[in-house]
């Protein structure tokens, strides 16, 4: 079969392995594409094009060869790559919350399965590192990030209905996001746990701006958690690590360590 050349594909590069003295192999986010392994000859030489331009967390374009079909997770020779503008390299937490949403990427999305609306979040998430943002500002769109990522997978529940009994949510009584059941009420005294108004709240937010307005769905997810930020925060994360799998995410450690997210 003939060798096809994808061209101008907006991408980001999630990681970057050694494959030899000179070269990388590069595992990228794409749009049209998903996750793509790409092998980047002769990368490490201080001469090469690419060595100033692949970088994680910056926009780019990238051009490579693609000789096999979809699907078959082959890796494939990149061809160009430009930086596409838009924003700096995230420093401090943002960077750390950068590398922890790659690392989330990597281990729950399937190679050459595309998720256009997914890379259009996380591009808007990737700005809003790129802004400088810390703190408060940074935890609402994590976890707003978090919700969509679990949706778009099909890993998260409705957030309207207890997962069991599919009994709709009571506004005062308190519930809890498990891994193996879904939402479920909480007896007094759990501390992770949210209201049934909040979690009917960041429902409604989900389908904030219709299908293709992904800027005001993640706006609105994140302004319907932030008021149980830490909650919310205690769940996803174990509901995440539990469909990652083991070992423990490696960012998620160095989180802890660094005690900054």
């Amino acid at each position: 079969m003939a060798a096809r050349r994808i061209t101008d594909e907006p991408a980001y590069i999630l990681h970057a392995y050694d494959w030899s003295e000179s070269s990388l192999i590069l595992d990228v986010f794409t749009r049209h594409w998903g996750r793509v392994a790409l092998v980047a000859k002769g990368a490490k030489k201080p001469t090469s094009n690419f060595r100033p331009v692949l970088l994680p967390l910056q926009p780019l374009r990238l051009a490579w060869g693609w000789a096999g079909e979809v699907g078959q997770g082959e890796i494939h020779s990149l061809k160009g790559a430009e930086w596409a503008g838009g924003h700096v390299l995230p420093t401090g937490d943002a960077l750390i919350a950068g590398l922890y949403l790659n690392e989330l990427l990597m281990r729950l999305l399937a190679r050459e399965d595309t998720h256009a609306q997914l890379f259009d979040l996380y591009a808007g998430v990737v700005r809003v590192l790129g802004s400088g943002a810390h703190g408060e500002a940074l935890e609402p769109v994590l976890r707003a990030f978090e919700l969509l990522l679990l949706r778009e997978i099909g890993l998260l529940p409705a957030l309207d209905a207890e997962t069991a009994t599919l009994s709709p949510l009571e506004p005062a009584t308190r519930y809890a996001l498990v891994a193996e059941g879904g939402l479920r009420a909480t007896g007094e005294g759990e501390r992770a746990a949210l209201a049934g108004a909040q979690w009917l709240a960041l429902q409604r937010a989900l389908g904030e701006g219709g299908a293709a307005d992904y800027t005001a769905v993640l706006r609105a997810v994140a302004a319907a958690g932030a008021p149980a930020a830490a909650e919310l925060k205690a769940q996803l994360r174990t509901l995440l690590q539990y469909h990652c799998g083991s070992p423990l995410l490696r960012t998620r450690q160095l989180m802890m360590d660094l005690q900054s997210l």
